[in-house]
């Protein structure tokens, strides 16, 4: 069974197109036009072991916001389509991941509930182009859009670069683990209503 997606999006502000593979080993192709947020990207496909491709164009002359939340939505809904009926996933995941002095946790559900729920105290600043509260909002898309509760808290940490990064790194393993498909669920749904 292939867990695969492609999903393109066009509107006025962006030009989006990803493909993701669930079951890859963390081959990453990234340009969204926001080389910050491709390290980002990198860092999340990388530690998901999502074989990953995306191409953005957007209007970043304005601000990276569209380009980024744009980003989320389309990655949500490839992750959605590349998960078909979910049977036989493991459904939960979480990490604990520390960066330096920094340290992140995220925990998700792939509930058919997309939701995000944030605790990072993120210095507002600039990474390049990148101004850090778009982590945030990459977020709220990506779980939106792909039906996951996501919860990520800081428990430690004051650098915003390590922050972002502990933050993307920790959701790309957390959904690996939840995204994985366990031989004990076989093909069954991992939920007592029998629906996701």
């Amino acid at each position: 069974m292939s867990r695969t997606a492609t999903v393109e999006r066009t509107t006025k502000e962006t030009d989006i197109s990803v493909e993701i593979n669930l079951d890859g080993t963390g081959v990453v192709d990234v340009d969204t036009g926001v080389p910050f947020f491709d390290h980002m990207l990198d860092a999340f496909g990388r530690h998901g072991l999502f074989d990953l491709r995306v191409r953005a164009r957007g209007d970043v002359e304005v601000d990276a916001h569209h380009t980024v939340e744009d980003v989320g939505i389309v990655l949500g809904q490839a992750i959605a389509r590349a998960l078909g009926d979910k049977r036989g996933i493991a459904r939960f995941g979480s990490q604990l991941l520390p960066m330096d002095e920094a340290l992140v946790l995220a925990a998700c559900d792939i509930s058919g509930r997309g939701q995000l729920h944030y605790a990072v105290d993120v210095p507002l600043c600039l990474l390049g182009m990148f101004d850090t509260s778009l982590a945030k909002e990459f977020l709220i898309a990506l779980a939106a859009n792909a039906g996951v509760t996501l919860h990520v808290r800081q428990l430690a940490g004051e650098n915003a670069h390590h922050l972002v990064e502990a933050s993307f790194k920790a959701c790309g393993r957390a959904l690996r683990q939840a995204c994985e498909l366990d031989a004990r669920v076989g093909d069954a749904l991992p939920s007592t209503k029998g629906a996701l």
